[in-house]
C-alpha cells in the first residue's frame, strides 16, 4: 500500500504539473483566454474517466470476495479497464500520454485567429482537445481504479492524491520559473514514469525506462522539436517579419514570457501629435507572451526626448508642480522619461510585472537611462501607498496610471484587474496632494465601453471620498487613437483650464471635456459623426442622467469593485445580438475579447450531463435485457439521487471555495503566478492532511465536520474584505503567514468529505464509485466557470456563500446515504 500511496501521490503531482504547464503553453501559442479551456480539458478528462469505469462496473471483481494484489492479476472480464494489476499500467501511459499528445497538439495546425475564414479550425479545436484530455483521462482511471478497489482506505487515497496535487502545484511554478513550460511538460512525464517504475513488473518498468530515455533525448538533443509553437497572427510573429527584424532574447517565468527584439515595426508613441515630424529615439520591442507590446526608448540622444511633449500624457506633467511623482506600472518607462524631461525633483516607479522589472534591470539598465536603479518597487501601486498612509512624503502631486500598456490577461481571459477598482481610486485619492493630479492615459477603441467605465469608477471614487462635485475636477483631451483623463480633488483653476485648453490647440488634440466645456469646442481636429464620446462623458459626469445611460448603454460600463473586479469585461447577455450587429457580425469579435464563458459553460453542461447520465442509462439496459439480472451488477436507484447530490455539491463546493480564494488573494500576494502557487499548495496540502487526520481519528469521520466546514467558510466570507485590506498594509511575508492562517483550517476540513462518501458508497456498492468520481469531476468542471459568472453579476463573496450552501446539502444527502 505504501507503493500504491506514493503512486497516487507522483501521478496526481504530474497531472498538476501538466495542467498548469499547458496554461503557460496556452497563453503563448493561442491567447489568454484560451487558458481557461485547460480546466475543463483536465476536469472532463478525469470525469470520462470515471465514466468508463462506471460502464463497466457489471465487470469489476470484487476483492472482497477474491483475495487480491498487486502482484497478483485480477481475473475479470474487462480487458484494460478495471483492473487493480493494471494501475502500473495506467501510471505508464499516463506518463506516455502526456509526452505524445503535448507533440502532437504542438505541432498541430490549430489557429482561432483563422476561425473567421478556415471553418476546419473548428475540427481542429475538437481534436485539440480530444488530443491534450487524454493523458488526464489514464490519471483519472489510475485513482478512480485506486478508490474502487481499496474503498475502505479511501482517506489515505485521498491524502496522497491531494498532497501530491498540492506539491505539483508548488513544483511546477520553481519549475517555470527556471525554464521555459515544455520542461515542465517533460517533468510531468518523467514523474508518471518514475510511478510506473515503483510498481510494474518487467515489460512496464523496461517500457518506463525506455520513455524516459526519450524524454532525456528530447531535452538534450532535440530542444527544438518540444519547444512551444506561437501563432504566426500574434503580435510578436507580425514584428518579427518586418526586413531587418531582429529577435534578441527570451525569458521566462512562471509570470509570463519576455521576448526581446528589434524590429522596424516598432514605433512606440501613443497618441503621438501629428504636428511632430521628427523621427522618434532608438526603441527596443518586449513582447509579453507574444502578445502584449512595451517599447523601451533610448536616451543616447536626450535631445530625440523632445517628442514626449507632443503626447497627450504629457498634459499632467506640463500643468502639475514639479515636486513628487509616482508612476504605476511604467513598463518601458515612458512616462518616467516623461517625469524627468519635465524636472520632476522625486519620481518613484511601482512596477506590478516583476519578470518585466527584472530583465530591464539586468539587460536595458544603460540603454534606459537607468531608470529603473533608485525608487522603484514591484507590486500594485495601490498596495505601495496603503503601506504608508498618512507619512512624511506619502503624498504625491502626480499620480500617473498610462492604461496604455494594458491588455486583458489571466487565468479566466476576463482577467481580475485590482488596479483600477472603486477601491484602488480611493486609495489614489487619499494619496494625493489636494491640488494634485490623477492622469490616466488609455487607448481609444470604438466602440466606446473602456473610456466609458473608467470615468464612472472615478467618479464613483471620488463620491465615496466625500468629493460630491467631482466634475468640476475632471478634463480630458484627446489625439487620434489616445486619450488623457485628468482627476483633481479639488476643481480645476483658470490657469490650469487656460493650460489645458492651449496644450491642446497647439498640439491638435481634441478637447473632451473640462469644467465648462462649450460644444463647439470639441471634435474640432479628429472630427467623428456623431460625437458619442463627448456625449457620453457629459452623460456620465451629470450625476441626473448618469444611472440612466450607465443602465441602457449597450455594453456593460457599469463601475468596478474589488468584489468583482472585471474591469475589462463589457458583455452585456441580454444585448448580445446588438453587439453582435455592431461589431459586424463578426464572431471572431466574441473570440478576441475573451467572451468564451457562455459558449464554454454550455458545452460543459451538455458533456457532464452525457458522461453523468450514459453509465446509469447503459447499466439499466444492461440489467434490463439480462437473463437472470445480477444486483451486484449494476448501479442502485435508490442510492443514485444521494449519491448524485452528495458528490456533486462536493465538487461545486470545494470549486467554489478554491476559485474566490485564489482570486481574491492575488490582491495581497500581488503576483497571480505566485498566488495560486500559495493557495493551491496550501489548499491541496491541506486538505490531504485532514484526509490523512479522517483515517487515524474516527471523530473527524463524522458527517458533521460539514456542517463545521460550513462554519468555517461563513466566517472566512464575513471577515474576508476585511482580512485583505488589513494585510496589504504589510510586507510580504505578514500577508502569506496571514492568509494561510485563514486558509488552511477550510483545507483541512475540505479534504474529509469526499473520502468518507467514497468509503460509505464502497462498503455496500462499489461499482457506484467511479459513477461518484465522474459526477465529482465533471461539477469540478461546472463550478469554476459558474464562479466566475456569479461573480461577475454579484461578487465573489455571493460564491462563497453559495459554497456554504453547496457543502449543506452535501450533509443532507450523506445522512440520506447513511
Amino acid at each position: 500500500m505504501k507503493r500504491l500511496y506514493l503512486s497516487v501521490f507522483l501521478v496526481s503531482c504530474s497531472v498538476l504539473v501538466f495542467e498548469i504547464s499547458l496554461t503557460r503553453i496556452f497563453s503563448i501559442t493561442l491567447w489568454y483566454h484560451f487558458a481557461f479551456m485547460v480546466i475543463s480539458i483536465a476536469m472532463l478528462g478525469i470525469g470520462s474517466a470515471g465514466t468508463v469505469l462506471a460502464i463497466r462496473a457489471g465487470h469489476i471483481h470484487d476483492p472482497d470476495k477474491q483475495k487480491s494484489g498487486l502482484d497478483q492479476h485480477v481475473k475479470n472480464r474487462s480487458g484494460l479497464f478495471c483492473s487493480a494489476s493494471n494501475i502500473p499500467l495506467y501510471s505508464l501511459i499516463t506518463g506516455i500520454s502526456i509526452l505524445l499528445c503535448y507533440t502532437a497538439s504542438n505541432h498541430m495546425p490549430f489557429d482561432p485567429a483563422r476561425f473567421s475564414w478556415e471553418r476546419l479550425q473548428l475540427i481542429y479545436l475538437f481534436f485539440y482537445c480530444l488530443i491534450l484530455s487524454i493523458p488526464f483521462f489514464f490519471s483519472g482511471i489510475l485513482i478512480a481504479t485506486v478508490f474502487t478497489f481499496h474503498s475502505d482506505k479511501s482517506m489515505s487515497v485521498y491524502s496522497a492524491d491531494l498532497t501530491g496535487a498540492g506539491t505539483g502545484s508548488l513544483i511546477v511554478i520553481i519549475l517555470l520559473n527556471l525554464a521555459s513550460p515544455e520542461y515542465a511538460v517533460i517533468t510531468a512525464s518523467s514523474l508518471c514514469l518514475a510511478a510506473a517504475l515503483f510498481l510494474g513488473k518487467r515489460k512496464v518498468v523496461s517500457a518506463a525506462v525506455f520513455f524516459l530515455l526519450v524524454n532525456l533525448f528530447a531535452v538534450l538533443y532535440h530542444p527544438d522539436f518540444i519547444s512551444v509553437k506561437m501563432s504566426p497572427y500574434k503580435s510578436l510573429s507580425v514584428y518579427l517579419k518586418y526586413p531587418g527584424a531582429e529577435h534578441l532574447k527570451t525569458y521566462n517565468s512562471s509570470y509570463s514570457r519576455i521576448d526581446i527584439f528589434k524590429s522596424p515595426g516598432i514605433r512606440y508613441a501613443p497618441g503621438l501629435s501629428l504636428k511632430y515630424l521628427e523621427p522618434l529615439p532608438d526603441q527596443t520591442g518586449f513582447a509579453t507572451d507574444g502578445q502584449r507590446i512595451d517599447v523601451m526608448t533610448g536616451v543616447q540622444d536626450r535631445s530625440g526626448l523632445q517628442f514626449l511633449t507632443f503626447l497627450p500624457a504629457s498634459l499632467a506633467f506640463e500643468i502639475s508642480r514639479k515636486e513628487r511623482a509616482l508612476i504605476l506600472d511604467p513598463k518601458g518607462g515612458l512616462h518616467v522619461l516623461m517625469a524627468e524631461h519635465y524636472g520632476f525633483e522625486d519620481i518613484r516607479k511601482v512596477e506590478s510585472d516583476p519578470s518585466f522589472l527584472k530583465v530591464a534591470l539586468r539587460e536595458f539598465s544603460n540603454y534606459s537611462g537607468g531608470i529603473y536603479t533608485s525608487d522603484t518597487s514591484t507590486g500594485y501601486g495601490r498596495n505601495f501607498l496603503s503601506m504608508s498612509p498618512g507619512s512624511v512624503g506619502s503624498h504625491y502631486n502626480l499620480i500617473d496610471i498610462p492604461m496604455t500598456e494594458v491588455a486583458v490577461s489571466g487565468t479566466f481571459g476576463i482577467s481580475e484587474d485590482y488596479r483600477y477598482t472603486v477601491n484602488a481610486f480611493r486609495q489614489y485619492l487619499v494619496s494625493l496632494e489636494d491640488d494634485g493630479i490623477i492622469s490616466t492615459s488609455l487607448y481609444i477603441v470604438p466602440p466606446y465601453r473602456t473610456e466609458f467605465r473608467l470615468l464612472a469608477t472615478i467618479m464613483t471614487a471620488c463620491e465615496q471620498t466625500g468629493i460630491y462635485d467631482a466634475a468640476s475636477g475632471i478634463a480630458a483631451i484627446r489625439s487620434w487613437d489616445v486619450m488623457t483623463i485628468l482627476t483633481k480633488k479639488s476643481s480645476f483653476t483658470e490657469d490650469e483650464i487656460r493650460s489645458i485648453k492651449n496644450f491642446s490647440i497647439n498640439r491638435n488634440f481634441d478637447l473632451v471635456y473640462y469644467p465648462g466645456i462649450r460644444a463647439d469646442e470639441t471634435n474640432r481636429y479628429i472630427k467623428t459623426a456623431s460625437n458619442d464620446l463627448v456625449h457620453g462623458f457629459s452623460s456620465i459626469l451629470d450625476p441626473a442622467s448618469r444611472s440612466s445611460f450607465i443602465k441602457d448603454y449597450i455594453f456593460d460600463i457599469s463601475p468596478v469593485f474589488d468584489r468583482n473586479p472585471f474591469f475589462h469585461y463589457f458583455l452585456k447577455a441580454e444585448n448580445i445580438h446588438v453587439i453582435y450587429k455592431t461589431m459586424g457580425r463578426k464572431l471572431l469579435y466574441f473570440l478576441n475579447e475573451g467572451y468564451l464563458l457562455p459558449v464554454i459553460l454550455f458545452i460543459v453542461l451538455f458533456l457532464s450531463i452525457l458522461i453523468i447520465l450514459l453509465p446509469v442509462i447503459i447499466n439499466a439496459v444492461q440489467n434490463r435485457t439480462a437473463s437472470v439480472p445480477d444486483p451486484s451488477a449494476h448501479i442502485p436507484r435508490q442510492r443514485t439521487l444521494p449519491a448524485l447530490v452528495y458528490f456533486s455539491m462536493l465538487g461545486l463546493g470545494f470549486m467554489f471555495v478554491e476559485i474566490p480564494l485564489i482570486q481574491t488573494s492575488i490582491l495581497a500576494l500581488e503576483n497571480p503566478s505566485f498566488c495560486v502557487a500559495i493557495i493551491l499548495t496550501a489548499i491541496l496540502i491541506s486538505s490531504g492532511a485532514g484526509s490523512m487526520c479522517g483515517s487515524r481519528f474516527q471523530q473527524l469521520r463524522s458527517p458533521y465536520s460539514l456542517l463545521m466546514l460550513v462554519v468555517l467558510i461563513s466566517i472566512y466570507t464575513v471577515l474576508q474584505p476585511i482580512l485583505i485590506s488589513e494585510i496589504t498594509k504589510h510586507a510580504m511575508h505578514v500577508r502569506i503567514v496571514s492568509l494561510l492562517a485563514a486558509v488552511l483550517p477550510m483545507g483541512f476540513f475540505m479534504g474529509l468529505p469526499f473520502p468518507m462518501g467514497v468509503r460509505l458508497v464502497g462498503q455496500k456498492h462499489k461499482m457506484l464509485i467511479p459513477w461518484a468520481w465522474a459526477v465529482n469531476a465533471c461539477f469540478s468542471v461546472i463550478a469554476p466557470l459558474l464562479s466566475i459568472m456569479i461573480a461577475l453579476a454579484s461578487g465573489f463573496h455571493i460564491v462563497l456563500w453559495m459554497s456554504a450552501l453547496a457543502y449543506l446539502a452535501a450533509f443532507a444527502a450523506l445522512m440520506k446515504l447513511k
